[in-house]
């Protein structure tokens, strides 16, 4: 694909170590994120506080006298890790195009444990995703697909159609300009084929009075709200109907085959946030670094488990 626009390049190594040369100047760059127009008492709103000696990065309300550290309700809280290996880890994620696993990470950042450098990737990953973004507007292609998943029990060559057997589903949806160009994508995991499963995805990622082309699978016929144009495929293929969708399908598989080798199922979830992170983006690398840190500055604390249990 040709692209139109010019791609941003990420910030380089030699400037990121001179914006971020040690803890104090991440805890600085934080702090400004939390408290861009000063420090505010979390508990009375006090305007004024003195920063602790005997506290890592922690501030102590004049009015109140309550602690706050400035990782406190954000995704760095209550990790062992130094915030400069955090923000190196950041860094590593928003300047590798194709993403980085675990393994990678540990290498790179001199880590002692896979556990503790997975831990750190899950919880980006979950930054990937803003609270605030806009729903999907205007003309919409909207569409299943699947990647492979193989257990012990499970055929080799896998189901075909839109059966369960060696495969995960997910569904697509992507925005469209006037004149036809690719905008923005939503992807995640589809739990069935049913109208309930695919108009529950619709409703979370596509504007109300929205255009939305599909395929013409009987699911799609109970959408309300929005102007349906289906095409019935026959016999001609998906991907001449719907293009763009199936190009996302297209590059995610390459990518999550490339890059990860495989999507592991428990966590199909996250790897479809972080492609569409880095989709929408794809044009804007360089907003990627603080964007990261942006959402990751507003959510609380997640622990080991919670990413296990995929309660997060």
């Amino acid at each position: 694909m040709t692209s139109r626009w010019k791609h941003d390049c990420p910030m380089s190594r030699a400037a990121f170590n001179k914006r971020f040369p040690d803890d104090a100047s991440c805890a600085r760059f934080l702090f400004e994120k939390r408290w861009p127009n000063g420090f505010v008492c979390p508990a009375c709103s006090g305007l004024k506080a003195w920063q602790l000696t005997t506290k890592r990065i922690t501030y102590e309300c004049a009015a109140c006298g309550k602690q706050t550290s400035v990782t406190a309700g954000t995704i760095f809280h209550r990790s062992h890790v130094d915030l400069l290996n955090w923000f190196q880890a950041i860094y590593a994620v928003a300047s590798h195009s194709n993403g980085i696993s675990a393994l990678q990470l540990q290498a790179q950042l001199g880590l002692g444990s896979y556990k503790t450098a997975w831990l750190m990737l899950q919880k980006l990953r979950r930054a990937m995703v803003d609270p605030d973004r806009s729903l999907l507007e205007d003309l919409v292609e909207v569409d299943e697909s699947d990647i492979p998943y193989r257990t012990k029990t499970d055929p080799i060559a896998g189901g075909q159609g839109r059966s369960q057997v060696g495969k995960l589903h997910f569904i697509g949806a992507i925005e469209l300009s006037p004149d036809g160009h690719p905008q923005r994508i939503r992807l995640a995991p589809l739990q069935d084929f049913s109208a309930p499963s695919i108009g529950a995805f619709v409703a979370g990622a596509i504007e109300p009075g929205a255009t939305i082309l599909s395929d013409g699978f009987s699911a799609y016929k109970s959408l309300k709200g929005y102007n349906h144009q289906p095409t019935v495929v026959g016999a001609m293929a998906a991907h001449v109907v719907l293009p763009w969708i199936h190009r996302v399908f297209a590059n995610f598989k390459r990518w999550a085959l490339g890059t990860y080798h495989g999507v592991r199922k428990p966590h199909l979830r996250r790897y479809l946030d972080e492609f569409v992170f880095r989709w929408n983006r794809r044009r804007h690398m360089k907003l990627s670094f603080d964007t990261l840190i942006d959402i990751a500055a507003g959510l609380p604390h997640a622990g080991y488990r919670q990413f296990v249990d995929q309660t997060v």
